[in-house]
């Protein structure tokens, strides 16, 4: 599988960003990913983002971590954090940057550790790819805690992404998918990659899921457009 993600970051990385990733996606049009805004400080990062990172404690392992922005942060501020991602020109791309402690995996093959913080950012929950597979995510993000720890992860609702009526409800399609599952395609310098499921889960159905399995689901944050963050931690 190409991996075209990996590929863009590794030219911005080298000095040879000439175009930006795009996407396609069974919901919208074609869209495209800006390569310099993977790279961006902390003062260019979304009010979610600075937030999680601000309440980020302990070993932290940073899931779909892609450049390192957020690990690099962490790093610099004295944390012993870990980034984590399935690709490996991301990974090539979080060691050129600096970050010290790195892992090729995807993180539901990933069980050697334990943390006082995951982060899964930039819609992380996304990589459990459909609805009917959130509750084994969940229970793998919980294995990976330590008593005390936290999953910090943001999400969106796209609810809004679908006609609204006069009385303010939404025009869901009833074809027994639930409406946050996407399927996305990458494409970068005409090479393509697979396409792969994501889904964004709204913040009721996050907690049920994670009440379900035996976390807490905290709303920590709302951002300006159905996002939100949120804070789980196992029950007591």
């Amino acid at each position: 599988m190409a991996d075209v993600f990996g590929r863009a970051l590794l030219d911005y990385q080298k000095g040879d960003y000439t175009e930006d990733i795009k996407t396609y996606s069974s919901l919208d049009e074609e869209d495209v990913i800006p390569v310099p805004y993977l790279f961006r400080e902390f003062d260019e990062m979304p009010k979610i983002e600075q937030k999680a990172l601000q309440l980020a404690r302990g070993k932290v392992l940073d899931i779909g971590a892609g450049a390192g922005s957020h690990a690099l942060y962490l790093q610099n501020k004295g944390f012993d954090v870990t980034a984590l991602d399935n690709s490996e020109g991301c990974i090539a791309v979080c060691k050129e940057r600096g970050i010290r402690s790195t892992v090729v995996s995807d993180v539901l093959d990933y069980a050697n550790e334990r943390y006082d913080t995951l982060l899964l950012l930039m819609n992380g929950i996304g990589l459990a790819g459909k609805l009917n597979n959130l509750s084994r995510f969940l229970l793998h993000l919980a294995s990976l805690l330590q008593p005390n720890g936290q999953i910090l992860l943001d999400s969106s609702d796209i609810v809004y992404m679908f006609e609204q009526d006069e009385d303010g409800g939404y025009w869901i399609p009833n074809d027994g998918t639930y409406y946050g599952e996407v399927v996305f395609e990458m494409e970068y310098k005409g090479q393509k990659g697979k396409a792969f499921d994501w889904v964004y889960v709204d913040f009721d159905t996050l907690q049920n899921a994670s009440e379900s399995n035996g976390l807490d689901c905290e709303l920590v944050i709302s951002g300006e457009h159905f996002d939100y963050l949120a804070k789980l931690t196992l029950k007591k």
